[in-house]
């Protein structure tokens, strides 16, 4: 059984993340040898690709090896701790990559500002923002009310840009106060492993308990779950207070 859950792991993971075969891939000779780029490819599908995706490689990544080698209780618990991992790591490069864009918008409205008050006509510039969100409404709305109403178009833009670095200012400030109750939560989460390694060290076996006894396997169980539901609770509390 084990041996079959690990080999449906590794057969999905790898189903989900490979990338559609090019024709050329499919003359002969190709397979001969290893493909580097085919790998490349692939990994950057998985990183590239939707999050589910990445958390299901990472998942069956770690849980095969550690089911065949710890058996199904390991297997579930690496899965469940590599997809936890993966799933931050994507939430964390998401909002780093939301950020730099809205720092590359924000910069291209002040450019356009610039180039409102050297006096280009808005006609000119009205095509080049393509910024989206509450600032390419904003902007939209603006180029409409110039053209109904002729009214400054600069003056309200660089309003615009002005309250969007304002309101950028305060979400950075509203990250950097909720970060220390995230890394407490991630902290508390990984109290469970410290536990482990003081029961080895003291002589005990608390992984052969947890990984081979049923007492044991549905202790491991109740700790994922509580993990999960406080890391949960920790991520719902930091992103309502940025809101």
């Amino acid at each position: 059984m084990t041996w079959l859950l690990a080999g449906l792991l590794i057969a999905g993971a790898v189903l989900v993340a490979r990338p559609a075969e090019h024709a050329r891939d499919r003359l002969p000779g190709r397979r001969s040898r290893i493909d580097v780029g085919a790998f490349r490819r692939t990994v950057r599908t998985v990183l590239d690709g939707p999050a589910w995706q990445s958390v299901l490689t990472a998942s069956a990544l770690a849980g095969a090896p550690a089911g065949l080698y710890g058996g199904p209780v390991a297997g579930v618990v690496a899965a469940v701790y590599a997809a936890l991992a993966a799933h931050e790591w994507r939430r964390r490069s998401g909002r780093v990559r939301a950020a730099g864009q809205r720092a590359a918008h924000l910069d291209d409205l002040a450019s356009l500002v610039a180039d409102l008050r050297a006096g280009i006509p808005p006609a000119a510039v009205a095509t080049s923002p393509t910024a989206s969100g509450r600032i390419g409404r904003l902007t939209e709305a603006v180029w409409r009310l110039a053209e109904r109403t002729g009214a400054p178009a600069a003056d309200l833009l660089e309003r615009i840009e002005s309250d969007a670095r304002a309101a950028e200012r305060s979400a950075k400030a509203a990250h950097a106060h909720a970060a220390g109750t995230q890394t407490t939560a991630i902290l508390l989460a990984a109290l469970p492993l410290a536990g482990i390694a003081l029961g080895h060290a003291i002589g005990a076996d608390p992984t052969g308990v947890l990984l081979h006894t049923p007492l044991g396997a549905a202790c491991a169980t109740a700790a994922l779950l509580l993990q999960c539901a406080g890391l949960k609770w920790a991520q719902r509390l930091t992103e309502g207070a940025t809101r």
